[in-house]
């Protein structure tokens, strides 16, 4: 029995649908994604180191006028300063200091990384005091030479001057120093006038430079007095400068 050529032609038709239905309900495969990207991260840098000082004082204690050496040594420091008057410095030396009191004196070393402090106290003491060796002793005779002085007098005078109360007092002063002596206050005039008149005058003169010194303290048992009236003249020219030192109240010791 031959087969018409319209069913097969049908056949292949329907094969073909088939086959096209087939391959259309399959499952659609996803494509497989590309990796994800990674991170890539930079190490941090680390941060700046701290800074670091050291402060001495060589020597530690000193007398007062003497000199210490101050001593310094930085690290990681851009700038170094020091107080009491030194001020900005090197990051590491040496300066000598004299303080002339005991004195701390502070280093402090300043960076990136912060500030750091040192301290060095220097001691100052006072230097030991000397005492000078004691006077030599003089005798009392050497003592009375060197300190009291005699005192002069106005023409016809025995009024105590201004310059020989200036003498007087320092006389007094003077013996009080040395309360064992005694003295003896001899009055003189120049060699005009009668000599009665001149003995008399004299003793005036020696009373009135008593009587001051008694004033100033002096006890009267010390002192003693004479009048020579014209005498003994300590100088023998006849004028006025040799006279006025005839016109006195001579002081000895008894």
């Amino acid at each position: 029995m031959r087969r018409s050529p319209y069913l097969f032609s049908a056949a292949i038709t329907v094969i073909i649908a088939l086959l096209i239905s087939a391959s259309a309900c399959k499952k659609k495969v996803q494509p497989t994604p590309p990796p994800a990207a990674v991170e890539t991260r930079r190490p941090e840098a680390p941060p700046p180191a701290a800074p670091t000082i050291s402060l001495t004082a060589t020597p530690a204690a000193i007398e007062k006028g003497e000199s210490s050496r101050l001593s310094w040594t930085s690290t990681n420091a851009t700038g170094v300063t020091i107080d009491n008057g030194l001020g900005t410095v090197e990051p590491s030396g040496s300066r000598e200091v004299s303080p002339s009191v005991s004195t701390t004196y502070m280093a402090r070393a300043s960076g990136p990384g912060g500030d750091a402090v040192a301290e060095a106290r220097v001691t100052v003491t006072a230097p030991p005091s000397v005492t000078p060796p004691p006077l030599p002793a003089i005798s009392d005779s050497e003592f009375f030479t060197s300190n009291i002085k005699d005192i002069f007098f106005d023409y016809d005078q025995y009024t105590i001057r201004e310059d020989a109360r200036v003498t007087l007092m320092e006389n007094a002063r003077a013996l009080k120093e040395r309360p064992g002596i005694r003295i003896l206050i001899e009055g003189h005039c120049d060699d005009r006038g009668s000599e009665k008149y001149n003995l008399a005058l004299g003793d005036q003169r020696a009373n009135a430079a008593r009587d001051f010194l008694i004033g100033q303290g002096i006890e009267a048992s010390r002192i003693d007095t004479v009048s020579y009236g014209e005498e003994r003249p300590f100088c023998e020219v006849q004028d006025e400068e040799c006279w006025q030192l005839n016109r006195r109240a001579h002081m000895t010791m008894r």
